[in-house]
């Protein structure tokens, strides 16, 4: 592929844009799911006789594979070949969601949302990675990027739309559905996704003990972190399964250390970059979800709305967001990430504010669409912006792990923001009124909007830090993502 210098503006071909569709496909597929699916839990409980103990898991069951897996995927694409854990993860993604549409055993669908939880684990690190082996860094690679979380943010703010809809019709699209969406995903991408190139790297050895402890890690921290509201964040099996992650943690530092060729280099953590945007994703997807948790209990439980009517309430971030996101490319090149992350954290926190002007008798207008409005904003600011800080200056070699590491820092960091939210809000015990169950939404939102002043804060330093050093060298910063 030629490569142009780093600020040559070059027009995509057919090839390049085929490519840039196929994977976002995949990364619009996972984001849509992860949401969409949680609309449908009460009819799904309802239909198989399910517990609300059980039911639960068919939204945690996801977060658990997707969250436990990611750190080994990233780096199985490095190794194996992107474009073939692609097509492994859509694969394994369509195969879960089938089993999922037709069974009608609660523990079934537990057990294949938990299959789709790791199929995405595996196209995820793989879909971006191939954008950026396949993009120049500079611009070309930040309007790749902006355009790739573009579709993977839509995803994530019109899934309770799409879910809204499937969900009048029958909870079963809500599996059945993204069947044939994975299975034209998969066939875009045999067609227009180029063959991996043989390394030196596929014929070598595979880390089996790193990536046994790292993963089992992974796997048993999500799962803690899932249950700890329900059975208590300082209980036996709470403290117990968190020294598990510890030691399994510490020893995966050891077998790195050792090993000829490590599932992680350890040097990449040193990463500034990489770690720092892997928080800032924590805190962007763990905020969001709980705002749209508590908002779909407003809207649902308290307000005694309608699905669709709840998704017609979201559709603007998803209007909003389809319309900046494509333009996020330009934004970053000319304002570095830094500033990008800051002004979208300004956006969120000020969301989060006025929402907790909520009451029972709240008008749609005054209260609830000005914080609608405000997600949409900051999601095309933030959300491409932590992908190009994550991934700017990282050897090809290792694109796919970086991108594991980041949507490691999404998916866990989403587990973690909800769970402590939902304790928070069970804090005093089930509500029982309407004025004791405004309490517990406020609570929660205060830990959100804590969560995301904290961000902030912190972004900001960044960026005047980011700004500082550009202007004693004189250059962009290349970890601002700007062109050099």
């Amino acid at each position: 592929m030629e490569t142009p210098g780093p600020t040559t503006e070059k027009r995509w071909g057919l090839r390049q844009w085929g490519l840039l569709v196929s994977v976002c496909a995949a990364f619009f597929l996972d984001a849509l799911d992860n949401i969409m699916v949680g609309v449908a839990v009460p009819p799904i409980q309802a239909d198989l006789g399910m517990t609300t103990a059980a039911v639960q898991w068919v939204v945690s069951a996801y977060v658990l594979g997707f969250g436990g897996f990611l750190l080994l995927s990233g780096r199985m694409a490095d190794l194996l070949g992107r474009r073939r854990m692609f097509l492994w993860g859509v694969a394994i993604f369509a195969a879960g969601s089938m089993v999922g549409g037709i069974t009608d055993d609660g523990l079934v669908v537990i057990i294949a949302r938990f299959v789709m939880g790791v199929g995405a684990a595996f196209s995820a690190p793989a879909s971006l990675s191939i954008i950026l082996t396949h993009f120049p860094e500079g611009p070309q690679r930040n309007r790749a990027v902006g355009i790739y979380t573009a579709c993977g943010a839509v995803g994530y703010s019109t899934g309770v739309i799409v879910g809204g809809a499937l969900t009048e019709i029958n909870w079963r699209w809500t599996f059945l559905l993204p069947v044939v969406v994975a299975v034209f995903t998969f066939i875009g991408a045999m067609a227009l996704v180029p063959r991996d190139i043989k390394t030196d790297r596929a014929g070598g050895t595979f880390d089996v003990a790193g990536a046994f402890t790292v993963t089992a890690a992974m796997l048993i921290l999500v799962y803690s972190i899932v249950e700890a509201p329900h059975v208590g964040w300082l209980s036996a099996q709470t403290l117990g399964m968190s020294a598990a992650t510890v030691l399994l943690l510490a020893a995966f530092v050891v077998i790195e250390r050792r090993a000829a060729q490590p599932l992680l280099r350890l040097g990449l953590l040193r990463n500034r970059a990489l770690v720092g945007a892997s928080l800032v994703a924590a805190a962007i997807l763990g905020t969001y979800m709980s705002f749209q948790f508590i908002g779909g209990l407003y809207l649902q439980s308290l307000r005694d709305w309608s699905p669709m009517q709840m998704a017609l309430a979201f559709l603007p971030i998803g209007l909003l967001i389809a319309t900046i996101a494509p333009r996020a490319g330009k934004l970053i090149s000319r304002f570095g990430v830094q500033w990008m992350i800051f002004a979208g954290f300004v956006a969120y926190t000020a969301s989060y504010l006025l929402f907790l002007r909520i009451d029972s008798t709240s008008s749609y207008v005054w209260v609830i669409l000005p914080s609608i409005v405000l997600i949409g904003i900051a999601f095309p600011f933030s959300f491409p912006a932590a992908n190009v800080q994550a991934t700017t200056g990282v050897a090809d070699s290792e694109q796919g792990l970086a991108a594991g590491v980041l949507q490691t820092g999404y998916q866990v960091g989403a587990a973690i923001v909800l769970a402590i939210v939902t304790a928070t809000m069970a804090a005093d015990g089930t509500p029982e009124g309407e004025a004791e169950t405004l309490t517990s939404f406020h609570q929660g939102l205060y830990v959100i909007t804590a969560i995301s002043a904290l961000t902030m804060v912190l972004t900001l330093g960044a960026a005047l830090r980011a700004s500082a050093r550009s202007r004693r060298t004189g250059a962009p910063d290349p970890a601002e993502g700007a062109p050099r």
